[in-house]
């Protein structure tokens, strides 16, 4: 028992936990096939209505639920979540295999727009149970578990019905028994005694009183000196001297701390963030790139069903989304190994590798061939992983380790923002209801203006960067021309 406990309090038993339920609720074998499935005899619906009704609806939830989620996680502290989001996961699959009707699959986006909310709470319990020094090894983990269980996902359906071993009900069934697999490990996790802002101050003076004779181990020096990079030095001080205060007087000190001091909180953390001109630009980049990433990762199975409809030939959408998902960690990882002054280069990167994507969205809209559409979206997805990568890590370059969550989640709440604004106008039935050749026509010169915009910013900026030695070269001379007079 004894090894037991040493086990789980250990920082590899909720990170291998949290990794056991990462691959088993994203094995979804029948995602790569979802148009196909929609518009096939199982449910008889059209391209028109699968595309202009049902998929926006994902857009639209995933921005209403954003912001009540990422309070609720916090609130909550994680593990809540992350068993609601398997929940939630539960019922997409439920509702696409069991009900059929327009209504009823505008359900199922909702419910995944839910789950998709919620991956916050997956990426954010990590970092409040492991030490600090653990958070890159504790997140690669994360990550490449969840690639692999995409992977693992879009093979094993390719697999399953090009051989025909399971029908398409089969596959929902099969991916049913995945999630009740990923339910009982995610109740497993344990509980977190700290958050991000509702919960912090609660942790600091429970570890202060557990290490009552003095002592600090590694993770306590560590969250103490996440706080003190938040809170006023004479603060953190009057929370050391109050050691022997009465443990009712802390709670109510820590409950003090309402839901108006936490937004308030945030906003100064979001004001002082984007203070930063340089970190402003990557993060309008990411707004504006991963807008346009999502419409075509969601929109794209309805282009290729447009080229090949699946009832005139055999499709291979899971080894498609197999090899991108492969090819795009590749080449995320790879950015790690180069030498280059992503400072200077990094936004005329951002502008080059932007227009070679908007080329490979031309060449999938107006070259009516599978295997064109198919190669475009390898290479689109490709790039946009080596782009996003890059603006992560300039970002967090000039980001404390606690204020991830918030600029990434506020610049993914602008995508959002801007994903929600061009499906109302250009693919809701309600706006224009555009076919999906104009649709992917806009994607593509959408993505053409980000690298017109990027790679004058990036000229720009490799241009003063050229003269500022030489500004200061000349700033120098007076002064030596002074002190020689």
């Amino acid at each position: 028992m004894e090894a037991v406990r040493r086990w789980q309090a250990d920082w590899r038993y909720p990170t291998a936990l949290l990794c056991i339920y990462g691959f088993f609720s994203t094995v979804k074998p029948l995602e790569p096939f979802l148009t196909p499935y929609l518009t096939g005899p199982d449910k008889n619906l059209t391209t028109e209505q699968v595309n202009n009704q049902i998929f926006p609806v994902w857009t639209y939830s995933y921005l209403s639920v954003l912001v009540p989620v990422f309070l609720l996680t916090d609130w909550l502290r994680y593990k809540p979540v992350v068993i609601f989001q398997c929940l939630s996961l539960f019922a997409t699959t439920a509702t696409l295999l069991w009900l059929r009707s327009v209504a009823a699959m505008q359900a199922m986006q909702f419910c995944y727009g839910v789950v998709t909310a919620s991956e916050v709470a997956y990426f954010s319990y990590i970092y409040s149970v492991v030490d600090l020094k653990r958070y890159r090894k504790a997140t690669s983990y994360c990550r490449s578990v969840q690639l692999l269980g995409y992977t693992v996902g879009s093979v094993l359906g390719q697999l399953l019905l090009s051989f025909q071993l399971m029908s398409y009900d089969n596959i929902l069934v099969f991916t049913l028994v995945l999630t009740s697999i990923a339910l009982p490990v995610a109740c497993l996790l344990p509980m977190p005694r700290q958050s991000m802002f509702f919960h912090r101050n609660k942790t600091v003076t429970e570890r202060i009183k557990t290490h009552g004779d003095g002592t600090e181990d590694s993770t306590e020096h560590s969250r103490r000196a996440k706080v003190s990079l938040e809170e006023p030095r004479g603060e953190m001080v009057e929370k050391e001297a109050g050691q022997g205060v009465d443990e009712k007087d802390k709670d109510l000190e820590v409950g003090a701390r309402s839901c108006s001091q936490v937004l308030l909180q945030l906003w100064k953390d979001f004001l002082q963030c984007y203070s930063s001109r340089q970190l402003l630009y990557w993060s309008v980049w990411w707004a504006m790139a991963t807008c346009g990433y999502n419409q075509t990762a969601n929109y794209v199975q309805v282009l290729w069903e447009h080229v090949q409809p699946s009832q005139n030939g055999s499709i291979y959408n899971g080894g498609v989304e197999a090899v991108s998902n492969l090819l795009g960690a590749a080449t995320a990882y790879g950015i790690g190994f180069t030498e280059v002054r992503w400072d200077q280069w990094g936004e005329l990167a951002l502008g080059g590798f932007s227009g070679l994507g908007a080329a490979a969205l031309f060449l999938m809209t107006f070259i009516r061939n599978i295997w064109v559409c198919y190669a475009g979206y390898i290479v689109f997805k490709c790039l946009y992983m080596l782009l996003i990568t890059i603006a992560m890590f300039q970002i967090a370059a000039d980001l404390t380790m606690e204020r991830y969550a918030l600029v990434f989640g506020a610049n993914n709440f602008g995508a959002l923002a801007l994903q929600t604004i061009i499906t109302s106008v250009v693919v809701d039935s309600r706006g224009l209801g555009l076919g999906i050749i104009p649709q992917f026509t806009i994607y593509a010169s959408y993505f053409s203006l980000i690298a017109v915009v990027f790679s004058l910013r990036g000229l720009f900026t490799i241009w003063r960067s050229d003269k500022e030695p030489t500004a200061a070269v000349r700033n120098d001379r007076p002064d030596c021309d002074e002190h020689t007079f």
